[in-house]
């Protein structure tokens, strides 16, 4: 990979969290507006469903059909559980919060699953031991939210 297509990978990817922030700002606002966290992540949630509508059946490459979709393990159809979860909590956390200090939760809680799921090789990741370096990693997260919430 080129420097600059790492350095272009890296600020995409960093858009994609300004991204998340964003969202979680508006969700909140439309929680407000709607009077409802329910209903705001349900719009939150249908709005993303034809956005990446729009995108699979646009974009090259497989599509699902019943060989797939039974040679699938149940809990791999599972993630969007999660999603709702993390939607949910945010709309309902953001206000009482803040933007900052829920995302930097959240990222805290993401550091320490996915050490958790690496160390012990969860899911068919490829196990990666704990280290003094990551641990020191996921501890500068939580200096951070502590400093967040100063």
């Amino acid at each position: 990979m080129t420097v600059a297509l790492s350095v272009f990978s890296y600020l995409l990817v960093v858009g994609a969290g300004v991204s998340v922030a964003l969202q979680q700002v508006l969700n909140a606002n439309l929680r407000a507006a709607l009077g409802s966290p329910w209903w705001a992540g349900f719009v939150s949630y249908f709005v993303g469903l034809l956005a990446m509508l729009a995108v699979a059946l646009i974009a090259p490459g497989p599509r699902l059909s019943d060989t797939v979709v039974g040679s699938t393990s149940w809990l791999s159809w599972s993630g969007g559980l999660f999603g709702a979860l993390f939607i949910g909590t945010a709309i309902l956390m953001v206000p009482r919060l803040g933007a900052a200090t829920v995302l930097a939760l959240i990222v805290v809680g993401q550091m320490l699953g996915s050490l958790a799921f690496d160390h012990f090789g969860l899911f068919g990741l490829a196990q990666q031991p704990v280290s003094p370096a990551r641990l020191a990693g996921a501890a500068s997260l939580v200096l951070g939210v502590v400093l967040i919430r100063l």
